[in-house]
């Protein structure tokens, strides 16, 4: 398969992901999660292969360990605002609707947290791999992941969790403020608890 083939099934990845959350509002809990195993298994897959792609880039010698501890705290990062801020099981193996979304952690600094750690990520794969064609990858999978979010906050999220639209005023998207960068380092050292059943993805 030709290299520009796998950044599309990479991307591909992303056009599908918004039917993760279309099926999770139909109720229909097997059809939600084949889409987010396709999602994640495209974009897993494109990502591996094009960061083993034979064209290498020329860095210095001080690039690695940069990239592996780029990599390891946006790996770190990622976890954290999928599977900790937030009720994992409610939000990628339940079907439910209704709950309100989380206003703390990662949460309180963007609604899309995920989207900035992914671009790390990305950021990271470049200096470890030195992959060409990663190059050209990245910036084509992180615009498609910018447009994902932009799908799931202005025509899904609304319908999934109640009080959305007030969080949406007060939290920006994706670009941190002085106030969305003081409400999340305050709600880390207050610990930003809330009961698990009140929040949302």
């Amino acid at each position: 398969m030709v290299p520009v083939c796998y950044i599309t099934l990479g991307a591909l990845g992303f056009v599908v992901a918004p039917l993760f959350e279309v099926f999770s509002l139909k109720g229909v809990g097997w059809l939600k999660h084949g889409v987010g195993a396709l999602a994640l298994g495209l974009v897993s897959y494109a990502t591996v292969v094009v960061c083993l792609s034979a064209e290498r880039l020329h860095l210095p010698g001080w690039v690695d360990p940069v990239g592996w501890v780029l990599l390891a705290v946006a790996l770190l990062l990622l976890v954290y605002s999928l599977f900790i801020d937030i009720p994992a099981h409610e939000s990628y193996v339940g079907v439910s609707t209704g709950r309100v979304p989380v206003k703390t952690g990662t949460y309180a600094l963007v609604r899309h947290p995920a989207v900035l750690w992914y671009g790390l990520l990305l950021v990271s794969l470049i200096l470890v791999s030195k992959a060409r064609l990663l190059l050209i990858a990245a910036p084509v999978w992180f615009l498609m992941d910018v447009l994902y979010v932009v799908v799931q906050d202005r025509f899904l999220f609304a319908k999934m969790f109640v009080g959305y639209d007030a969080y949406r005023r007060e939290t920006p998207m994706l670009i941190p403020t002085k106030r969305s960068v003081s409400a999340c380092l305050r709600s880390i050292s207050t610990g930003g608890v809330v009961p698990r059943s009140e929040k949302g993805r």
